[in-house]
């Protein structure tokens, strides 16, 4: 997609937002688009969208780096409710309009949360792409995850995040080892021929170095328990 400006954008607490402006040019978009990385990536991500269709259909997209990531400033006390007035707040400073469709890459399907809860007076519509979930929904079938070893990753990155945030900005910021993660380096997810092809393509979350700052809201999977019930569309 072809990119026309990126800057930040300066919040009410005096924070700053990195963001990115892709697609059409803002005032002949016929529909806008909030683009949400996920965990260890930025606004940087590459998001496969053909120029042709984007042109046709009319797609304005904003990408931005979430607090504490690559170049917008953390936020000691962010959390859910502040990841959703984050969105609005860029919302507004870059003036796309009083509703938006948003689109949440998965750690960023937090965010996506937020906003229905927070502000869905603001939201047109929403997609969450292969989003991170809580392995202690009821309505998770057990059947889908017999043999998912993420259950006992996530459990250990929750409890980290929780007494030792350090330590996992450290696992996932460090040099001494792969910058490939464990999960991405499954073979069942991608084989070695996939991983080389990843690693050149710009913003593949966690094959790329991007800036971090972690703190202990931003890996609670637990807090999104008693927000939904009902079954949430994953997207591949």
């Amino acid at each position: 997609m072809e990119e026309h400006l990126q800057g930040r954008i300066k919040l009410h607490d005096g924070r700053y937002l990195a963001y990115k402006e892709r697609g059409v040019p803002k005032d002949d978009a016929k529909f806008t688009i909030v683009l949400v990385h996920g965990f260890g990536s930025s606004k940087d991500m590459n998001f496969n969208v053909s120029q042709e269709l984007v042109n046709e259909i009319g797609i304005y997209f904003v990408l931005y780096d979430r607090a504490g990531y690559g170049e917008s400033d953390p936020n000691p006390k962010r959390s859910l409710k502040s990841e959703a007035y984050d969105v609005q707040e860029l919302a507004d400073g870059l003036e796309i309009g009083s509703r938006f469709y948003l689109i949440g890459i998965s750690m960023g399907s937090y965010t996506v949360w937020s906003c229905l809860k927070h502000i869905p007076q603001r939201l047109a519509g929403v997609a969450m792409v292969a989003p991170v979930v809580n392995f202690r929904w009821p309505s998770i079938p057990k059947s889908l995850m017999p043999k998912d070893y993420r259950r006992e990753v996530a459990k250990w990155s929750v409890w980290i995040a929780n007494y030792f945030p350090g330590l996992l900005q450290w696992l996932v910021t460090q040099n001494m080892f792969s910058t490939t993660s464990m999960l991405e380096k499954n073979p069942v997810y991608f084989n070695d021929q996939d991983i080389e092809v990843l690693k050149h393509i710009k913003g593949f979350p966690m094959l790329t170095k991007v800036n971090i700052t972690l703190y202990q809201e931003d890996y609670n999977p637990l807090e999104l328990f008693p927000l939904y019930s009902f079954r949430t569309i994953i997207l591949f």
